[in-house]
């Protein structure tokens, strides 16, 4: 395994990180525990969850992922082997905390807690937003438009002060945003600075083949101000398998099971999903392979969060960091994204 600064901090991550977001509704605790076994043995020492999972998300399947962790750390015993990141929720989901999900030191106080219970474990190593409280474009949106009701939103410093006291507390150790832009993260990492307020560490988008998005903006600032990428969609939903070109609908894919996921599958993505995969075939790898090596790739990246509903996926997944593509190779895919670029943000 490889691994990476979390940050400035002292913990070294594994490049691959384990994600967890199917677990209860796609997969089962024994999935759950088999994968996190195989992990470890495999030498990641990263998992990240959220208090939302698993998803779809529904208040049915709220906390569900967490609760799968936390029996694996009470049998398995080796919570300190493990650097561990969850996520509170943002506002929009009315079955959290009765749909108040403000980034109050209330709300998050209450969001700590019943992760950490459910979690069983007494401190979460990485505590992430799991998407701002403000109007952005997070989750492939079209169009910025603010909520006209928002106002004029700057809570960052508000936010910070909150998160510190339970950084002071122990309850969480470092904290990093998620689905966040160039000028939150700019907020946040400016107010941190001059008032002396905890830093974020790290920052979970979405990053693959044909969302290249990150690289604009976000990729500078990660690197200038050590505060890495944390990719999550590293295969656009699975799309990158290759398992939906030529018409197929596998019946337990993700995108087959559950709507919402269309814009992964728009005429152009196709068309990119179909030379990507010709690439793959010329250099005698898989699609997956490609993909992921290319994420494992970036100086920007901290770790590459995979997920997968199978053993056989997880493992293919977890070897990608075996994979080092050419200079020549990483021209075709840089040819492949000029001509269509960035099709399923």
């Amino acid at each position: 395994m490889k691994f990476r600064k979390l940050g400035n901090t002292n913990l070294s991550v594994s490049l691959i990180c384990l994600g967890t977001m199917t677990w209860g509704t796609q997969n089962s605790e024994k999935d759950a525990f088999e994968q996190m076994d195989y992990s470890v043995d495999q030498g990641v020492n990263f998992f990240d969850t959220a208090e939302l999972y698993s998803v779809p998300p529904t208040k049915d399947s709220y906390g569900k992922t967490e609760i799968m962790i936390g029996n694996w750390f009470e049998k398995r015993k080796n919570r300190k082997k493990i650097i561990l990141a969850s996520k509170v929720a943002g506002p929009g989901l009315d079955w959290i905390r009765g749909g108040e999900n403000s980034f109050s030191e209330k709300k998050i106080g209450k969001a700590i807690d019943d992760s950490l219970k459910r979690l069983k474990t007494d401190y979460i190593d990485l505590y992430q937003l799991h998407w701002p409280e403000r109007s952005t474009n997070c989750f492939g949106r079209r169009e910025y438009k603010v909520d006209k009701n928002e106002g004029e939103w700057n809570d960052f410093e508000k936010v910070l002060q909150a998160l510190e006291k339970f950084i002071k507390n122990g309850k969480i150790r470092y904290i990093g945003v998620s689905n966040e832009t160039p000028y939150g993260l700019s907020k946040y990492l400016e107010i941190s600075k001059n008032k002396n307020l905890p830093r974020m560490m790290s920052v979970q988008n979405p990053y693959s083949l044909v969302n290249r998005t990150y690289e604009i903006g976000m990729s500078e600032i990660s690197i200038r101000e050590k505060c890495g990428l944390l990719v999550y969609y590293p295969l656009a939903s699975g799309a990158l398998s290759g398992k939906y070109r030529n018409g197929q609908m596998p019946k337990d894919a993700r995108m087959t099971l559950f709507k919402g996921w269309e814009r992964m599958l728009n005429p152009i993505a196709m068309k990119a999903y179909d030379e990507y995969y010709k690439l793959s075939k010329e250099n005698n790898m898989t699609m997956v392979q490609l993909a992921q090596a290319f994420v494992n790739s970036r100086p920007f990246v901290t770790s590459n969060i995979i997920g997968a509903t199978t053993m056989d996926q997880l493992k293919e997944n977890i070897d990608s960091i075996k994979i080092e593509l050419t200079e020549e190779i990483i021209e075709k895919i840089n040819l492949i994204h000029n001509n269509n670029p960035n099709p399923a943000p």
